[in-house]
């Protein structure tokens, strides 16, 4: 006597109530993750404008002003030239290399600032000055940490 195995398959009806759920879950939660990566980048933004910050800090302590704007965000990774000379500049500088913002862009950096001893500032998403959303602008005086 065979014993025969009754195989059982999905009706058409159980698949398409899993494919429905799936849509779901996909509508519900794909618009949640995307809108988290662009509030990571403004968040890495943010820290990367602290980071920048702390070593403008570093550079006053040892000369006693802020880089020019001519000299730049450079002027701490490499000794500048040009007026306000740096006396007791660090010969190890202080930072690696000039971060580029989430978007690939320049940080801004302008001193004499307008909202602080200077500005410092990322054009956000757009790369443009002004903007909405993750758009805007984002300042060292303006981050929430």
């Amino acid at each position: 006597m065979h014993k025969q195995s009754k195989q059982r398959g999905f009706t058409l009806i159980e698949i398409m109530v899993v494919m429905v759920i799936l849509g779901l879950l996909v509508a519900i939660v794909a618009p949640n993750i995307m809108g988290r990566s662009d509030q990571a980048k403004v968040t890495i933004a943010e820290t990367q404008l602290k980071n920048i910050q702390s070593a403008l800090d570093l550079y006053r302590l040892d000369n006693s002003h802020y880089p020019s704007t001519q000299q730049g965000l450079e002027a701490l990774v490499s000794k500048p030239s040009g007026s306000p000379e740096p006396n007791n500049w660090n010969p190890d500088g202080y930072l690696k290399s000039v971060p580029e913002d989430p978007w690939g862009n320049q940080f801004q950096y302008v001193s004499p600032g307008t909202e602080g001893p200077y500005d410092l500032y990322s054009y956000g998403a757009d790369g443009q000055e002004g903007g909405d959303g993750d758009a805007a602008d984002i300042s060292v005086w303006k981050t929430k940490g």
